[in-house]
């Protein structure tokens, strides 16, 4: 939780036109956890991003920046979902994490019929600790979360 902001009461909160979320309980790093999320986004949407200029960027941010390419330079139709992990960074992994950051998006790719470049991936968590596939693949997201 931030430093000195009040908690957030879900009901509280209003959906957000042309975006649809999904979660799933993963156990990445801890059970009954919520640590899978799915980020839908409409047709017509913008997306950019800003990066690190670290040369030791994680996998993820490496593939975000090839498929924000992608989109801009080959004629991919858009950003159209995010996929989201926590308990794992996926930085410091090498060419496996890459392959990882990768295969997460493929799986995507194919549940929701849409290419592999329009999906960015992000992870958050521990360095250094591959991503447990196992555990992200074999999961059926809750969707929506929010409409």
């Amino acid at each position: 939780m931030p430093v000195n902001l009040p908690e957030l009461i879900p009901a509280s909160l209003s959906p957000i036109q042309g975006i649809r979320l999904g979660w799933a309980e993963s156990n990445i790093k801890k059970t009954n956890r919520k640590d899978l999320l799915i980020i839908e986004i409409a047709d017509g949407s913008a997306v950019s991003g800003v990066f690190t200029q670290n040369r030791f960027c994680a996998a993820p941010v490496t593939l975000c920046k090839q498929h924000l390419d992608a989109v801009k330079n080959n004629g991919v139709n858009g950003i159209k979902a995010l996929v989201i992990n926590t308990g794992n960074a996926n930085a410091g992994t090498g060419e496996q994490g890459m392959l990882d950051a990768l295969t997460t998006c493929e799986h995507l790719a194919e549940i929701m019929t849409i290419p592999v470049e329009s999906i960015l991936p992000f992870s958050t968590g521990v360095i250094l600790e591959h991503l447990p596939m196992s555990k992200i693949l074999g999961l059926d997201c809750q969707m929506p979360l929010l409409t």
